[in-house]
C-alpha cells in the first residue's frame, strides 16, 4: 500500500531514533495526522530497532503488515482515522514472536499541575507509577515512567523489557522540565534506568530513578518497578492510637545497624523479615520503646552504614524488598514499638548512577564546591535553594512516614546544612546575602520538613542531630524555632563520656565536666545518646572507655548507665552497649554476643532491661524531662567524693531520688537535706546488686526521713553511697 509521506523531516527524525536523542517522539511515532480532519490521511509509525518484521493488530479487523522504512521504521498507512482505535504490533524478532502494545498511542500522561505541586503527592507521581491507561474504550495496566531532568536533550526509558537499548523507548518531553512515558505491560518486578544525553547531545551513565521504590545492588544498581499496595498492613491499633505528646512519654531508643546486628552462621547479615523475627522478641524483653536504624535508604557503598544514600525512595535491598520491610515495622509496631529512621538529607554520593550530575549539570547540588562538595565526606551538597530541591526532599520525608509507616525521623548531620563555613576554612565557603554564615535555605527547608510531618503525622517525631548551640532547635517554627521535636545532646554525651574515662581518683578535678550539662539540660527537648559514633575510629567500645580493672570498668559503666536513665532527657544506645561488648563496633561482623555467658555481661544487660523497664514505669522519670521542674539536685557540688544527687518529679509531685557515687568507695552515713517529711524513701533499682555482677554490699531497702535539718532543708535522710554505682529511690508519703 502507497501513500504519500506527510510527515516532514523524516529522515532528521529517523536519525534522532537511532542515535536515541529525541525529545518529541509523539511528532513522529504513533497515529499521525495531516491536519486536525478526522477525514484527512493517516499514518502509523513504529520504531523497531531489531525487528525483522512487524504486524499491525486491530480488534476485530484484520493483521496487516507494516512496511519496513529505513533501517528500524515500520509505517501503515490508511484513509480511515485511528485516533481512537487502539491497536498493538505483532514482533518478529529474529524469528520469535511478541505482541506489544504500543506506548504511542496514549497521549495523556502528564499528571496534574496540583499533584506535581503538593509534596504530599509528588511521590504518588514521579518515577516508576503502575497505572491504568483507557484509550479506545479499553484499559490498559502498565507503568508510567516520570523524571524530571530540565537540562537533558532527551531521555529513555531502559530495561530488561527492551534489552537496555535506549533507542526503544524515547520519552516525551513535558512541561517544567518533566520526560515522560506509559509502556503498556510493564509490571511490577521489572528492572529500568533512565538514559539521558546532556544539552549537547552526550551520553550520561544511565541513571537510577531518584524517586525509584525499589533498587538493585552492584552491578547493576538498577530501579525496579515496585507495587506499593501489595502489601497488607496488620498494625491498625498502632496507626490509629491517640495521638500523643512525646515530650511527656517514655522515649527510650535502641539506636541498630541492620547489617551487623546479628549474623548467621555463614556469616550473611538477617533479612528484614529474619531481623523482626530475632530483634523484635529482644526490643520487647528489652523494654525498650523504639528502635532507630541507621539509614536504610538505598545507598551503594555498604560501609558507610547508609550516610552515602543514592536512592532515598527505595529501602536497601540488601535485606529485601520494601515489603520485607513493611513486613518489619509492621512486626515492631504488633508488640508496641516504635520505629525511628535515620535521615540524610545534607548531602548524596558522586556515583555515577546517582542525583551527581544528573541531566548533565549540577541539578541537585550548587556547582561550587565551595557551596555544592562536602570535602569531608566526598560527597555533593543538596541546593536548599532551588525548589524541584527542596519538594524533592521534604516528600521524601513525608514518603516514608506513609508508605512504610515510619513514626520518626533523626535527621543526620543538621549542623553541616545550618552553616555556609561548617568545617571549611577562611576563603573556602561564600557568605549568604547578609554576610553571615547562616544558610537560610537550609533552614528554611528544615522547618518547612518538620511543619510537614507535624501536620500530617501528628503522631510522628523529628530528631536532630545538631552539634552546635545553634538557637531553637526542637522549639515549634511559629515561636521561632527549627520546628523538630527533639534534639541529639551532643554537649551532655561528649562531657559525660570525657568524665566517666577519668581515673576515679581524678575524677574530682572534672566535676564541673559532669554537672555543666544541667546548664543548658532545658534549652531544648533533648535525647541523651550514646550513638554509634562513640564506638568507632578507634575510640573503643562504652565498656572499654571505663578505667580500672574488670570489675571497676563493668561497675563504672552500671554506675554511668544508672546515671544516664536518671538524667532529664530521653535515652539513646548504640546496639552492643547492654553487652557491655569489649570490641568497638564493627559493621562487617555482629554483635559481641558470646559474652552474655558470662556474669559480668549477663548483668549489664539485666540492669540496662531493668533501667528501661523503671524508666518507662515511673512518670517522674521522664515526664517532665524538658522543664525545669522536673529536677532539683540534692547534691551537685561533692567534687572530693565524686558524688551527685538529684531529684526527679512529675506533674503530679511524685519524686524519684537518683544517687550516684563515681568512685569505687563506699560510705555510710552520707546525709542529704530532703524538702519532704512524713515519709521514707523506697529502693527501686540498685546498679550495685549481685544480680548485676555488683559487689552486693548491704545498703537500706527504706530511707526514713527524718527531722534534722541539713542543707538549708528541715528534713534529710541518711545514705549508704555503694562503690561505683547509682541507686534509684522512690519517696512514700
Amino acid at each position: 500500500m502507497s501513500s504519500p509521506d506527510f510527515t516532514s523531516n523524516k529522515a532528521e527524525n529517523y536519525s534522532r531514533l537511532e542515535k536515541a536523542s529525541c525529545s518529541d517522539p509523539f511528532s513522529f511515532l504513533g497515529p499521525q495526522y495531516r491536519s486536525g480532519l478526522s477525514n484527512d490521511p493517516v499514518a502509523l509509525r513504529v520504531w523497531m530497532p531489531g525487528a525483522d518484521a512487524v504486524w499491525l493488530v486491530r480488534k476485530g479487523q484484520e493483521t496487516v503488515p507494516m512496511v519496513r522504512e529505513g533501517a528500524s521504521g515500520f509505517v501503515w498507512h490508511s484513509e480511515n482515522s485511528l485516533s481512537s482505535s487502539p491497536y498493538s504490533l505483532l514482533v518478529d524478532w529474529n524469528g520469535v514472536e511478541q505482541e506489544i502494545i504500543d506506548p504511542y498511542q496514549f497521549h495523556k500522561i502528564m499528571p496534574s499541575a496540583n499533584s506535581l505541586d503538593s509534596v504530599s503527592s509528588l511521590y504518588h507521581e514521579m518515577g516508576a507509577q503502575l497505572v491504568t491507561m483507557e484509550h479506545g474504550g479499553q484499559s490498559y495496566r502498565g507503568t508510567r515512567f516520570l523524571v524530571f531532568a530540565p537540562n537533558a536533550s532527551a531521555a529513555s526509558v531502559v530495561g530488561d523489557f527492551n534489552q537496555w537499548d535506549g533507542r526503544r523507548h524515547p520519552m516525551q518531553r513535558l512541561d517544567n522540565g518533566l520526560w515522560g512515558l506509559f509502556i503498556p505491560g510493564v509490571g511490577e518486578g521489572e528492572r529500568y534506568k533512565f538514559e539521558l544525553k546532556d544539552c549537547h547531545g552526550a551520553g550520561l551513565p544511565h541513571k537510577a530513578d531518584p524517586w525509584g521504590f525499589q533498587s538493585e545492588q552492584y552491578p547493576s544498581f538498577s530501579s525496579v518497578v515496585y507495587n506499593h499496595h501489595s502489601y497488607q498492613w496488620n498494625d491498625n491499633g498502632w496507626q490509629n492510637r491517640p495521638v500523643e505528646n512525646k515530650h511527656l512519654l517514655p522515649l527510650s531508643i535502641y539506636e541498630l545497624h541492620v547489617g551487623s546486628w546479628r549474623r548467621k552462621e555463614n556469616g550473611d547479615s538477617l533479612s528484614y523479615r529474619e531481623l523482626a523475627k530475632e530483634l523484635v522478641p529482644y526490643l520487647s524483653e528489652m523494654g525498650y520503646t523504639h528502635v532507630e536504624l541507621m539509614p536504610v535508604a538505598e545507598h551503594p557503598f555498604y560501609g558507610s552504614w547508609g550516610y552515602q544514600t543514592v536512592g532515598m525512595f527505595a529501602p536497601t535491598s540488601r535485606f529485601g524488598t520494601p515489603d520485607d520491610f513493611k513486613f518489619f515495622v509492621d512486626c515492631c509496631h504488633q508488640e508496641g514499638i516504635g520505629v525511628i529512621l535515620d535521615w540524610v538529607p545534607a548531602h548524596f554520593p558522586s556515583d555515577d548512577h546517582g542525583l551527581a550530575n544528573f541531566d548533565g549539570t549540577a541539578l541537585y547540588n550548587d556547582a561550587d564546591p565551595r557551596r555544592g562538595w562536602h570535602q569531608d565526606w566526598n560527597s555533593y551538597i543538596y541546593d536548599y535553594g532551588r525548589d524541584h530541591v527542596r519538594k524533592f526532599l521534604v516528600s521524601n520525608a513525608l514518603y516514608w512516614l506513609e508508605k512504610f509507616h515510619i513514626d520518626g525521623l533523626r535527621v543526620d548531620a543538621v549542623a553541616s546544612m545550618l552553616y555556609l563555613d561548617y568545617s571549611r576554612k577562611d576563603g573556602e565557603w561564600i557568605p549568604n546575602e547578609f554576610g553571615g554564615n547562616e544558610n537560610h535555605d537550609a533552614i528554611t527547608l528544615l522547618k518547612w520538613v518538620n511543619e510537614e510531618v507535624y501536620n500530617r503525622f501528628p503522631n510522628a517525631m523529628t530528631i536532630a542531630e545538631e552539634s552546635t548551640a545553634f538557637p531553637g532547635v526542637s522549639k515549634p517554627t511559629w515561636a521561632g524555632g527549627l520546628g523538630f521535636g527533639f534534639k541529639w545532646n551532643m554537649g551532655w554525651m561528649h562531657d559525660s563520656l570525657s568524665y566517666i574515662q577519668e581515673d576515679p581518683v581524678h575524677r574530682c578535678y572534672h566535676h564541673n565536666t559532669i554537672t555543666f550539662p544541667m546548664v543548658y539540660a532545658f534549652s531544648e527537648n533533648y535525647v541523651l545518646s550514646l550513638s554509634h559514633d562513640e564506638v568507632v575510629y578507634g575510640k573503643g567500645s562504652i565498656h572499654n572507655k571505663m578505667p580500672g580493672d574488670e570489675w571497676q570498668k563493668a561497675a563504672n559503666l552500671r554506675a554511668y548507665l544508672g546515671y544516664m536513665y536518671g538524667q532529664p532527657g530521653k535515652k539513646l544506645n548504640f546496639m552492643g552497649t547492654e553487652l557491655g561488648q569489649y570490641e568497638e563496633w564493627d559493621h562487617d561482623g555482629q554483635l559481641g554476643w558470646q559474652w552474655l555467658s558470662y556474669p559480668k555481661h549477663k548483668g549489664i544487660q539485666s540492669l540496662v532491661r531493668d533501667l528501661n523497664r523503671l524508666y518507662t514505669s515511673i512518670p517522674a522519670l521522664y515526664e517532665l524531662d524538658a522543664s525545669p521542674e522536673g529536677f532539683e539536685w540534692r547534691m551537685q557540688d561533692d567534687a572530693e567524693g565524686s558524688v551527685l544527687i538529684h531529684e526527679r518529679f512529675d506533674h503530679e509531685g511524685n519524686r524519684v531520688l537518683v544517687v550516684t557515687n563515681f568512685t569505687p568507695v563506699p560510705r555510710e552515713s552520707y546525709r542529704i537535706g530532703v524538702p519532704v517529711s512524713e515519709g521514707y524513701y523506697e529502693l527501686l533499682l540498685n546498679s550495685d546488686s549481685g544480680e548485676y555482677w555488683g559487689s552486693n554490699m548491704p545498703v537500706p531497702e527504706k530511707l526514713l526521713v527524718e527531722p534534722i535539718a541539713y542543707h538549708d532543708l528541715g528534713f534529710s535522710v541518711d545514705l549508704t553511697l555503694l562503690p561505683l554505682s547509682t541507686q534509684f529511690y522512690r519517696f512514700v508519703k
